[in-house]
């Protein structure tokens, strides 16, 4: 676990001085079935891209809100990585996607019938953002209802 003492000071001191914004979760959602039952999808901030999609790009002022389509049958090793921030490791995630987007274990899961299934398709965004605001009115809402629309039960939220 990263500590906000292991930054480098630059990102210390944005972080302490950043305005986050205070949402209140609750009363949050519940499982209406059980796990065995129900359909998962991860959702990533790990800025992961197939390659016939375009990378995010890190020079919009802001942090790129837009998200990519990851489908389940997708081979975790062709997908690039667009996350440009230096404040975590990310050797982990180059040598195994599943860290950010785990498909794979999700697959086995639903084989040994832990869950009902796996979602169709996953949702990466860009990390890092610092005006978020076109994330939480556009493609955060547009993602929920593909979600709703995919009859996905519970999401996995990986923060990279």
């Amino acid at each position: 676990m990263a500590r906000l003492a292991d930054l480098k000071l630059t990102y210390r001191v944005f972080m302490q001085a950043y305005p986050y914004r205070r949402v209140d979760w609750r009363p949050g959602a519940t499982l209406s079935k059980p796990l065995g039952e129900a359909r998962v999808a991860v959702v990533t901030t790990a800025a992961f891209y197939r390659p016939d999609q375009p990378a995010f790009d890190d020079s919009i002022r802001g942090g790129d809100w837009t998200y990519r389509e990851i489908a389940a049958d997708t081979e975790l090793a062709t997908l690039g990585i667009a996350h440009k921030s230096d404040a975590f490791d990310h050797r982990g995630i180059e040598q195994d996607r599943n860290l950010a987007l785990p498909l794979d274990r999700l697959r086995e899961l639903a084989e040994r019938g832990v869950i009902g299934g796996v979602a169709r398709r996953h949702f990466s965004f860009m990390g890092s953002l610092t005006a978020p605001g076109r994330l939480m009115d556009t493609s955060g809402p547009d993602v929920a209802r593909k979600l709703v629309d995919d009859g996905v039960d519970v999401v996995l939220l990986t923060p990279v």
